[in-house]
C-alpha cells in the first residue's frame, strides 16, 4: 500500500528531532508492501554548518547525509511498523557506508530506504542517497528501539 505525501509537519509528529537538526523535508512515497521510503532534504546554503564546511567549497558533511539517511529510515519504520510509532530510536550501528560525490548548496537529497527488518529489540534497514540519478552516499542502519 502507497502512503500519500508526508509533510514537515508530519514529519515533526513522526520524528522527535527539531530545528538545526531535522534533516528531512518530505516524504514522496512509503510502500508498506515493497518496505520502502522516498524522502528529500533540500540543501540551502543558509545552513549554519557550511559557514565552516568549507567556506570556499562549501559541502554538506557525510556525517549529515548519513543523519538525514537514518531519519528518513527511521520515519519508514515508524509507518512499516506502526506498533513502534510511538518508540524512541537510537543509531546502534552503520555498515557498508561509502559516500560517492558531495553534496553542494542547492542540491535536493533523494534519499531512499528499503528492507527494513526487526529483530527483538533492532531494526535494520539499507538507503541510499541520490541528487538526480547520481548516487552520493550508501549505508545500511541498525537501530535499537527504546
Amino acid at each position: 500500500m502507497k502512503v500519500e505525501i508526508i509533510n514537515i509537519k508530519e514529519i515533526m509528529e513522526i520524528l522527535p528531532h527539531r530545528f538545526p537538526f531535522l534533516m528531512i523535508d518530505k516524504v514522496l512515497e512509503v510502500n508498506k508492501e515493497k518496505l520502502y521510503i522516498k524522502a528529500i532534504k533540500n540543501v540551502s546554503i543558509n545552513e549554519s554548518y557550511f559557514n565552516g564546511h568549507f567556506p570556499d567549497y562549501p559541502i554538506m558533511p557525510g556525517v549529515l547525509i548519513i543523519e538525514a539517511m537514518a531519519q528518513a529510515a527511521a520515519v519508514g519504520m515508524k509507518i512499516i511498523y506502526p506498533e513502534y510509532k510511538e518508540k524512541f530510536f537510537l543509531l546502534a550501528g552503520l555498515d557498508k557506508v561509502r559516500f560517492r560525490h558531495p553534496v553542494y548548496p542547492g542540491d535536493t537529497l533523494i534519499i531512499e530506504a528499503y528492507g527494513f527488518k526487526k529483530k527483538g529489540s533492532i531494526m535494520k534497514a539499507s538507503s541510499v542517497a541520490k541528487v538526480g540519478e547520481k548516487i552520493v552516499a550508501e549505508a545500511e542502519f541498525l537501530a535499537s528501539i527504546k
